[in-house]
């Protein structure tokens, strides 16, 4: 079980509204009139396209929350790229529970892996020159999940939510007047407000760069500036404050992210691995 702790309570906490919405108060109707209460039987979980696979724990949580008497067995590691065609695991046991928990089996697998693929296309893309990290933008309650997805597939987490890192945003900074005067301001509160977090600002012009430079935040986000300008910040940083990380973000896409990432930024942070992930496509196949 590759879960964290807190991310095996998020997967429970789903899979029980998963299987509630599914079921509602008498079950799954027609596998009780179709399969007799004794039968067993075994299904293999399987790829139809290429990817990296993810979420397999997940799964084996929706088996044991359906029947404990079903028997999951991953074939392949969560992260692992697997080819169409390839088995992912195989479950066994009573026929019905099996027909109960397939599709909310294949909801979880699909998504997390396709999750887990669009960042691993992202990480090749960006040619080993930057960390690519995801964002806030994730599906309602599935943070944590998709997070974790993330890792799967050679990415790297941002802060999980409000509370465990600090971001200055352009919006903050709008609030206390705007411009490069209101870097400094933001900082220094934060430094008093809370001494143990990082603290990241988000700048959108070379002045604002200069300024949170000066202000000697952990990391500067540089959004949506062209590489020209993302060198020219990379230059500046090395020379003045090479202990600031630079993170880019913005608009960014599998066409762009490789001439970002060799601008010299340490990191890009990329909003479309969760909120536009298409998920894989994976089935159940029966077998005798």
């Amino acid at each position: 079980m590759s879960l964290t702790v807190v991310e095996m309570a998020a997967a429970r906490r789903l899979i029980d509204l998963a299987l509630d919405e599914d079921l509602g108060t008498v079950g799954d109707v027609t596998s009780a009139a179709t399969i007799p209460a004794d039968a067993s039987g075994r299904a293999a979980v399987v790829a139809r396209a290429g990817g990296v696979a993810a979420g397999l724990p997940v799964a084996e949580l929706v088996c044991a929350a359906a029947d404990s008497a079903l028997v999951f067995a991953p074939t392949v590691a969560d992260g692992t790229f697997v080819h169409a065609g390839a088995e992912l695991a195989t479950i066994a046991g009573p026929m019905r529970a099996i027909l109960t928990a397939e599709r909310t089996i294949l909801n979880f697998l699909q998504r997390l892996s396709g999750v887990a693929t669009l960042t691993w296309r992202f990480v090749e893309a960006a040619g080993g020159n930057a960390q690519v990290l995801d964002t806030r933008k994730t599906t309602p309650g599935w943070r944590l999940l998709e997070k974790y997805a993330v890792r799967k597939g050679g990415g790297h987490n941002h802060r999980v939510g409000l509370y465990d890192g600090v971001l200055i945003k352009d919006n903050h900074l709008w609030a206390l007047g705007g411009g490069p005067a209101a870097v400094p301001t933001a900082v220094l509160a934060l430094r008093q407000c809370a001494p143990s977090l990082p603290i990241e600002v988000e700048v959108e012009t070379w002045e604002q760069f200069e300024a949170a430079l000066a202000s000697n935040p952990d990391i500067v986000l540089l959004d949506n500036m062209p590489p020209e300008l993302l060198r020219r910040c990379v230059a500046r940083r090395n020379a003045i404050a090479p202990g600031i990380l630079l993170e880019a973000s913005g608009g960014v896409n599998l066409q762009t992210i490789g001439a970002i990432a060799a601008t010299g930024v340490d990191r890009v942070s990329v909003g479309t691995l969760t909120h536009s992930a298409k998920a894989l496509d994976i089935a159940l196949d029966y077998r005798s």
